[in-house]
């Protein structure tokens, strides 16, 4: 016998939304792995309330995880695109409806709580709450959706392959975006989704880009052409917060805080924050001027990809390689031009360290001897 979502949560079919609640409250108590639950037991339970808070009485078996996923793969490419094009057609002419009906929800400062997509391709719930605050339960999976305010975001989010007509594009004109407890949950950006937050915060979990190789269109054998889904969050008045930022992804921000950083990402900030110990295999980061780069893990910058490069506002290029090359208190040394540029410009705290987009712009400065004997002889670099 199938276990229903009513069976998990121990209650009897057709209960009211309160004994469903109730119910999912006394277990979560049990089996949070805060109170030292089991965490899958857990997370079973919490999808099967979200479950039947939209009506949905069974748990999707494996099969129908394969079939409602985000994109569909397939040894024959002819097949992998038709059906992604068929994905992207329809939910996108789906999210088009949503799009008109929360901003007229918007218009009458209404709430109001509805199902898009198809029971074939997956649904999505969206509720428009009386903050203002748009709530979407579900993975996006294609199509575009403008929303003037903030959005709540339970769910991942990614483009359909091999077309892009029907990419998902995401863009909020006022407030944050936000997943709900990204990395517990393992919500995730990919595929070559965009979003764009004009005046606020983007808060997410690990974001992944996409790029393969198709067979040359001119049928030569051995030839392959290299296609790119590149992943692309803004918020340039803002923050973006993130896990691991991996294969083909742009972020732009004032301030970007992440994890890790690996194989063509490119990065835009004004502040970037450092958490992890990778930066790696052909990434950019763009710094604007008066910004710094901030390393926090336990790692000497010789440990950092020597093929990333960090580009100032004004074109100025300067390889990871040639700052492995020399040690942050030598580059302080030979290059740094006074007292207060050399206080702010370079400073380790425990085990991280920090760079600023002055210090960078004075590495093709060169002191004079006498200067440099100065400075030398004056100011020390000492580890906290």
């Amino acid at each position: 016998m199938i276990e229903n979502n009513y069976d998990i949560l121990g209650i009897v079919e057709g209960s009211t939304d309160k004994e469903i609640r109730d119910a999912f409250r006394r277990l979560a108590l049990q089996f949070h792995s805060d109170r030292g639950g089991e965490n899958e037991q857990f997370i079973k339970i919490k999808q099967a309330y979200e479950d039947l808070k939209i009506g949905k009485k069974y748990p999707e078996t494996d099969i129908e995880k394969i079939k409602n996923s985000k994109v569909y793969s397939s040894d024959n490419e002819d097949d992998v695109r038709r059906k992604n094009q068929i994905l992207g057609q329809q939910i996108s002419k789906e999210m088009k409806t949503a799009e008109e009906w929360v901003a007229a929800l918007n218009r009458s400062n209404s709430t109001a709580t509805r199902l898009f997509g198809s029971k074939t391709l997956g649904e999505i719930e969206l509720e428009r709450k009386a903050n203002g605050a748009l709530s979407i339960k579900g993975n996006f999976m294609a199509g575009s959706l403008t929303y003037d305010g903030p959005i709540i975001m339970q769910g991942s989010i990614t483009s359909p392959s091999w077309t892009q007509e029907f990419k998902t594009n995401i863009h909020l004109t006022k407030g944050d975006f936000k997943f709900i407890d990204p990395l517990e949950n393992k919500y995730k950006i990919e595929n070559g989704a965009n979003i764009i937050v004009d005046n606020g915060n983007v808060v997410v979990g690990n974001i992944f880009g996409r790029k393969y190789r198709v067979e040359d269109p001119d049928g030569r054998v051995g030839v392959y052409q290299v296609q790119e889904h590149r992943t692309h969050i803004s918020a340039l008045n803002g923050k973006i917060i993130a896990e691991n930022i991996v294969n083909t992804v742009s972020l732009e921000a004032d301030t970007i805080i992440v994890l890790n950083i690996e194989d063509d990402v490119k990065i835009t900030a004004r502040e970037i924050l450092f958490y992890g110990g990778k930066l790696t295999y052909d990434s950019t980061i763009e710094l604007k001027q008066g910004g710094s780069i901030r390393f926090f893990e336990n790692f000497s910058i010789q440990g950092l990809s020597g093929d990333a490069i960090i580009k100032l506002e004004n074109g100025k290029k300067i390889r990871l390689f040639d700052l492995k090359t020399k040690k942050i208190k030598d580059l302080a040394d030979e290059f740094v031009p006074n007292k207060e540029i050399y206080a702010k410009d370079v400073t380790l705290v425990g085990h991280g360290f920090t760079i600023t987009y002055d210090m960078l712009d004075n590495l093709s400065k060169k002191p004079n001897k006498k200067q440099k004997r100065n400075w030398t002889s004056k100011f020390r670099f000492s580890k906290n």
